[in-house]
C-alpha cells in the first residue's frame, strides 16, 4: 500500500487544499445551530423583526460563502484523485509490459484487466471521498459535540454517550467489511475471465454446441459473486439503520432532557433547538461517515490488488550490452533445461546445440513437445531452469533485454496485428522503414498480392486484433513485420500453419534467398518446411535429437513417423 503514495507526490498542493476547504465549510456550519437560537431567543422572544432579518441575511451568507468552499474543495479532490489514478495506471501499464511471460501466465490477462479498470475505479472513487470527508465528518461530529456543551453541558452528556457508540458500530462492521470486499473482487476475476473465454472462444464454443455449459459456468461464477456480494451488503447495510437508531435514540433523550431544563427555566427553546441541529449534524455525518468507510473498504481492497500487482517482480534485466559478433555460433544451448511454474516435470531436460550464423534451424516434434518453449528461451521470454543458453557468445541473463532482443525477429504462433493501417504495423519492425523496405518484406513473406489490392494499400486499415485478415494473411504481415526488422536471428513458430503448401514454400524460398548471415530458426509441424534446413530438432518428452532430414529419416522413428504420415511414404522436395 504504501507504495501507491508516492504516485500522490504530483498533487500535494490539492491533498492539502481539499481537506482544508472542506474545514472551513464545516466550521461555517457549526456556526448555524448558534444563529438559529439566537434569531428564536432574542428575534422572535423579543418581537425584534430587524434582528431576525439581519440574523437570516447572516444564513444566507455563511451558506454561500460555505457552498463556495464546497465547490473548490470538491474540484481539488477530483483534480487530486484523477491526476493520481492516471500517474498509478501509467505504471502499473509499464509493469505490467516488463512482466516475463511466466509472471503473465502466473497473473491472468482476466485479473489484470480488472485491476487496469475497475480496481482503478474503486481507488480514485475512494481517494476523492476521502478527501472531501474523511477529515471533515469527524470534525464536525467533534465540533458538533463541543458546541453542544458550550450551549448547555448537562444536557450535552448525551453526545458523550452517543458518539462512542456510533464509533463502535462503525469501525466494528469495518473491520468485517475489508476482507469481504477483497473475496468479492477475486470472485469478480473469476466472473470476468469465463465472460472473457466466452467471448474470444465464441466460434469454438458454437462448433462444439457449448452454449448451455458456458452459460452454466457463468451462472455458477456469477451466482458465487451474487451471494458474496449480498452477504458482505448486509453487513454494511447494517450501518446506516443502526446508527440512526442510535441517533435518535439520542435525539429523544436530548428532547427530553432539554424540554425538562426549559420547564425549569434553566435551559432557553433556542438552546434546545441548538442542541437538537448539533445532534442532526451528527446524525447527517456519521451517515456520510459509514458510506465513506465502505467505499474506502472497498477502495483499499482494490488498492491491495493494485499494489500487489506492482509488488511483483518484473522481468529480470541484465547489465552487460556486449555481444561477441566474432563469435562463430549465433546461438548455443548448454546442457538447457527447462521446467514451467509449479509444473512437475521438466518441459526440456539437457538439451545443447550450436547454431552457426547462416544457418537454418528446423524444430519439429508432437503437440506439447517443448517446439514454442525451446525458442521462447532464445529471447528470454522464460528463463532456462538450469543450463545456459547463449546469443553471439554471451548467456542471456548476462545480457540488457534491449540488447539481446534487438538481435532478434520473432514471429509468434499467435499472430497479433494492432490497430491501425499495415504501414503502423510494419514501423514494429523498423521504425523508419521506408515504403521500398516495406513492399519488399510484404514480398518476401507473399503478402504483396494481397496488400496492393486492399483499399488504400499500406494505408489500408487493420482493425483491432487484425479481425478483418483473414488468419493466413495475419500471419503473412507478422512475417513481413519480423523479416523488415532484419535482426541476426529469425525466429518463426509455426507461423505458416494456415498458410497452403505453394505458399509456405514460395516465402521460405523467399526467406533463404534474401537470408545472408542471418540465422533462421523454423517451428513446424510439416517436414515440408523444414526439410532443407541445415539442422533439424526433433523434439520428444522434453529430449532433443539433432540431424539432417536424411538423417533424421534413418535414426530417429519420431521424426519418422511424423514425415511419412505428411508424405504416404514418398520423398517430397
Amino acid at each position: 500500500m504504501k507504495k501507491l503514495l508516492k504516485y500522490l507526490k504530483g498533487s500535494r498542493a490539492q491533498c492539502v487544499l481539499a481537506p482544508l476547504f472542506k474545514m472551513l465549510e464545516a466550521i461555517l456550519e457549526l456556526f448555524v445551530p448558534i444563529v438559529v437560537a439566537r434569531v428564536i431567543d432574542t428575534g422572535i422572544a423579543n418581537g425584534d423583526t430587524g434582528y431576525v432579518v439581519r440574523m437570516c441575511a447572516l444564513l444566507v451568507l455563511l451558506g454561500a460563502v460555505g457552498l463556495a468552499f464546497s465547490l473548490t474543495a470538491q474540484f481539488f479532490a477530483a483534480k487530486a484523485s484523477v491526476d493520481f489514478v492516471k500517474r498509478l495506471k501509467h505504471a502499473v501499464f509499464a509493469h505490467i509490459g516488463r512482466f516475463s511471460y511466466e509472471k503473465v501466465d502466473a497473473s491472468g490477462t482476466a485479473t489484470l484487466i480488472t485491476r487496469m479498470t475497475g480496481d482503478m475505479d474503486s481507488v480514485q472513487n475512494g481517494l476523492n471521498l476521502t478527501l472531501r470527508l474523511l477529515l471533515r465528518s469527524p470534525f464536525v461530529v467533534i465540533g458538533a459535540m463541543i458546541m453542544a456543551f458550550t450551549v448547555d453541558a448537562k444536557a450535552a452528556v448525551v453526545f458523550a454517550v452517543v458518539i462512542p457508540l456510533l464509533s463502535i458500530v462503525v469501525f466494528g462492521i469495518m473491520i468485517i467489511s475489508i476482507p469481504l470486499y477483497k473475496k468479492v473482487r477475486l470472485a469478480l476475476d473469476k466472473v470476468l475471465c469465463t465472460a472473457r473465454e466466452s467471448l474470444t472462444g465464441a466460434r469454438v464454443i458454437r462448433a462444439f454446441c457449448k452454449e448451455d455449459e458456458q452459460v452454466d459456468e457463468f451462472r455458477e461464477r456469477n451466482d458465487a459473486l451474487t451471494a458474496i456480494q449480498e452477504y458482505t451488503g448486509r453487513i454494511s447495510a447494517l450501518l446506516n439503520p443502526v446508527t440512526c437508531v442510535i441517533i435518535n435514540i439520542g435525539i429523544a433523550v436530548l428532547i427530553y432532557k432539554g424540554a425538562i431544563r426549559v420547564e425549569a427555566g434553566l435551559l432557553t427553546q433556542g438552546a434546545v433547538v441548538a442542541l437538537y441541529n448539533y445532534m442532526s449534524q451528527i446524525l447527517v455525518e456519521l451517515v456520510k461517515f459509514a458510506s465513506l468507510i465502505i467505499s474506502i473498504t472497498k477502495s483499499v481492497a482494490c488498492a491491495g490488488r493494485i499494489s500487489a500487482v506492482l509488488d511483483t517482480d518484473a522481468e529480470y534485466d541484465g547489465e552487460s550490452n556486449e555481444a561477441d559478433e566474432k563469435s562463430e555460433n549465433i546461438v548455443e544451448f548448454r546442457n538447457v533445461s527447462f521446467a514451467y511454474s509449479g509444473a512437475g516435470d521438466k518441459s526440456l531436460e539437457n538439451i545443447s546445440f550450436a547454431v552457426k550464423r547462416g544457418e537454418t534451424v528446423g524444430i519439429i516434434g508432437s503437440t506439447g513437445s517443448g517446439k514454442t518453449t525451446l525458442v521462447n528461451l532464445i529471447p528470454a521470454f522464460y528463463r532456462a531452469s538450469g543450463g545456459e543458453v547463449l546469443v553471439s557468445g554471451v548467456d542471456v541473463n548476462k545480457l540488457s533485454l534491449e540488447k539481446l532482443r534487438s538481435k532478434i525477429a520473432v514471429v509468434p504462433q499467435k499472430s497479433v496485428l494492432f490497430k491501425g493501417t499495415i504501414r503502423e504495423n510494419m514501423f514494429w519492425g523498423k521504425e523508419d522503414a521506408t515504403d521500398e523496405e516495406i513492399m519488399k518484406a510484404l514480398e518476401i513473406a507473399q503478402a504483396k498480392d494481397f496488400v496492393m489490392k486492399k483499399d488504400g494499400g499500406l494505408d489500408a486499415c487493420v482493425e483491432q486484433g487484425g479481425r478483418n485478415f483473414s488468419g493466413g494473411q495475419r500471419q503473412r504481415l507478422a512475417v513481413a513485420r519480423a523479416v523488415i526488422k532484419d535482426a541476426d536471428i529469425l525466429i518463426l513458430d509455426d507461423s505458416s500453419s494456415a498458410l497452403d503448401y505453394a505458399t509456405d514454400a514460395a516465402m521460405r524460398r523467399a526467406i533463404a534467398a534474401n537470408q545472408g548471415e542471418k540465422s533462421v530458426f523454423i517451428v513446424s509441424q510439416r517436414t515440408s518446411s523444414i526439410m532443407h534446413a541445415d539442422k533439424i530438432i526433433v523434439l520428444d518428452d522434453g529430449h532433443a535429437e539433432i540431424g539432417t532430414h536424411e538423417e533424421l529419416l534413418k535414426n530417429n522413428a519420431v521424426y519418422r513417423e511424423i514425415h511419412l504420415s505428411q508424405f504416404d511414404g514418398e520423398e517430397s522436395a
